[in-house]
């Protein structure tokens, strides 16, 4: 059985605490909106210029193709003991510092797939998960239901953030998955490919921390479905995600199985 330390549950409530000083935490990406989305900041839009960052560019690895999946990726390879922890990037960049923080500490490297939005209000978060040899990739402009929009308005969402990401990274960005859904339309997966994304990254297990059922029903939740090529669908901005880290990272390591980046977990 796994289980969720004292240390992990005061991390949690050491880090809800900051949040209910800091403001609302990030939406999952529910098909239902049972999460609500936090607003998105009146000085950016889906088509406007965002804000100059201040941050030097960074030379950030560019969208790759592996022959050897399809265009909708939702695992790697069942042959190798190598899992992706892959993680919505929007919230407060405290949790989101603390959870990469914590995935380093045990050698572990995530993926971030970040709303533009976010990356508007604190640009200086993808030097910080680019600098730790993670993966950084688009979760489009807003964070809206990119299936059901119009061709145009779904495209002004995917290139609105590969746009923030490539002033700010020199790259649209390693990855693109949708945003508000678990895979793309048909549309939105060639409105992808065409902005430059080979594939559209989606995932094989939901840990469903966005609903907040706690950290032991996270680290449950996770610990028994991941296997080897599982690709975790998880969230920056909850605390129930700080304090359920540890506990997943420790019985992978268990396990043999590696948390790395997507692009490590495919190539």
């Amino acid at each position: 059985m796994v289980r969720v330390t004292t240390t992990d549950r005061r991390t949690a409530l050491r880090v809800g605490a900051g949040l209910v000083a800091g403001g609302a935490l990030a939406a999952g990406c529910a098909t239902t909106g049972s999460a609500p989305s936090p607003a998105a900041p009146t000085h950016a839009s889906a088509g406007g210029p965002a804000p100059a960052a201040k941050a030097t560019p960074l030379t950030a690895p560019a969208p790759r193709a592996f022959p050897q999946q399809p265009a909708q990726i939702t695992h790697g390879p069942r042959d190798h003991p190598k899992i992706a922890l892959t993680f919505h990037g929007q919230g407060d960049p405290r949790i989101a510092t603390a959870l990469l923080t914590e995935a380093e500490k045990h050698g572990a490297h995530v993926t971030v797939l970040a709303v533009g939005t976010w990356l508007d209000t604190h640009p200086e978060m993808a030097r910080r998960i680019l600098d730790g040899g993670h993966d950084l990739g688009n979760h489009t402009q807003r964070h809206i239901a990119v299936n059901t929009l119009s061709e145009a308005d779904a495209l002004a969402e995917i290139t609105g953030c590969a746009d923030r990401l490539k002033r700010l990274t020199g790259s649209i960005g390693t990855w693109f998955r949708p945003s508000r859904a678990p895979a793309a339309s048909p549309l939105v997966q060639r409105l992808a490919h065409r902005v430059g994304y080979p594939h559209v990254l989606s995932y094989d297990v939901d840990s469903l921390d966005f609903t907040e059922p706690g950290a032991p029903a996270v680290t449950r939740k996770v610990l028994a479905e991941v296997r080897n090529g599982s690709v975790v669908s998880m969230h920056f901005g909850y605390a129930d995600t700080v304090a359920a880290l540890p506990a997943v990272l420790e019985e992978l390591d268990r396990r043999g199985l590696r948390a790395v980046t997507t692009t490590e977990l495919l190539s």
